[in-house]
């Protein structure tokens, strides 16, 4: 299962929070020409390492299915973001 919404908090020094959410489908329908061509630069890496591209790109959608539940915790000083993958 694709990932379905991405949120992101941001807490800033002053101590108000920022939140951002993300939904993932239509932003990667407005970035699939760029992910088109990253496929194919990957499959023509693939060919040249001599590695399977089926499963190489079956491997990368695994890892990407795999990311609803994510969460990245980032601080330094008094800023902190949190990334959450729904």
């Amino acid at each position: 299962m694709m990932p379905q919404l991405l949120t992101v908090r941001v807490k800033r020094p002053d101590g108000r929070p920022i939140r951002i959410w993300v939904p993932v489908l239509p932003v990667a329908l407005v970035f699939s020409p760029v992910m088109l061509l990253a496929a194919l630069a990957a499959a023509v890496a693939c060919l040249i390492y001599r590695v399977d591209v089926m499963r190489a790109l079956g491997t990368g959608w695994r890892i990407v299915s795999a990311l609803p539940g994510t969460r990245l915790d980032i601080e330094y000083d008094r800023t902190a973001v949190l990334v959450t993958i729904r």
